[in-house]
């Protein structure tokens, strides 16, 4: 079982509850418990869910509603035709009460931790994507991030400052924009590829949970390097082992 398979299970999982003694959720929780990034991810989902069933808690009932749906219930009997409708009905309800709960939780709740940016920035890199600008010019990627809003005023490494750049995108998070840099190590690449290293800039203050010092970690199949400068979080991502990506560093 990989990290991805294992946090797809623990979707599911309820603690506090027998879910525990499934043996698939048991086998993701076991290997939670040796991989810190899975473990950091687990933390966080159980917060939302705890949360959630805080939120629904406190949600009240109409008054009436139980005789309404008393009354409901034997009009369903002797009009089946409207069975399936009431059901889609009630489908309906369920799933706006869930998005509006989930909009009421406090941002801390939320998914706004560095596992799950990490995840969403190498899934960009290695699904791939559309490189707003193509160029090898490190005043024109400035000037075009500053243009759009994106972080313009990033502190490469010295040794990162060597590697060739390939180009620029701006991509988001939740509502923040976030700068995508792109260079090339002189590996042979597949077709179609320019690129084979990324680095991302974001706002410190976009992550509740910015890194105090330099976290190396796996996120999908990319290698990364995430550390904190100024009011600037770097994640830097490679599809290589620490010592190619520290040689970045």
């Amino acid at each position: 079982m990989n990290l991805n398979e294992a946090k797809t299970i623990l979707l599911l999982y309820r603690p506090g509850t027998a879910d525990a003694e499934d043996p698939q959720i048991a086998e993701a929780l076991a290997l939670a418990k040796h991989e810190p990034e899975l473990a950091r991810w687990l933390a966080d989902n159980s917060a939302c869910q705890t949360a959630l069933r805080g939120k629904f808690r406190q949600l009240t009932a109409p008054a009436g509603l139980k005789e309404q749906i008393i009354s409901e219930q034997a009009a369903r009997e002797r009009v089946g035709y409207w069975r399936p409708r009431l059901a889609l009905v009630a489908a309906v309800v369920v799933m706006l009460l869930g998005s509006l709960a989930i909009f009421s939780l406090p941002r801390a709740a939320r998914d706004d931790t560095l596992a799950i940016y990490r995840n969403q920035m190498a899934g960009i890199a290695l699904r791939g994507y559309s490189m707003d600008l193509a160029t090898n010019d490190p005043a024109q990627i400035r000037t075009y991030l500053a243009q759009n809003h994106a972080p313009a005023d990033f502190v490469l490494p010295d040794a990162l400052q060597k590697a060739v750049l390939t180009g620029c995108a701006v991509e988001g998070w939740q509502t923040t924009k976030v700068s995508m840099i792109c260079f090339h190590t002189g590996r042979p690449l597949p077709p179609n590829r320019t690129s084979d290293l990324w680095l991302f800039v974001v706002d410190r203050a976009a992550l509740k949970d910015a890194p105090a010092a330099l976290q190396v970690a796996v996120a999908n199949r990319l290698l990364t390097a995430t550390w904190t400068q100024g009011d600037k979080v770097y994640l830097l991502g490679i599809e290589g082992n620490e010592t190619e990506i520290r040689q970045f560093l």
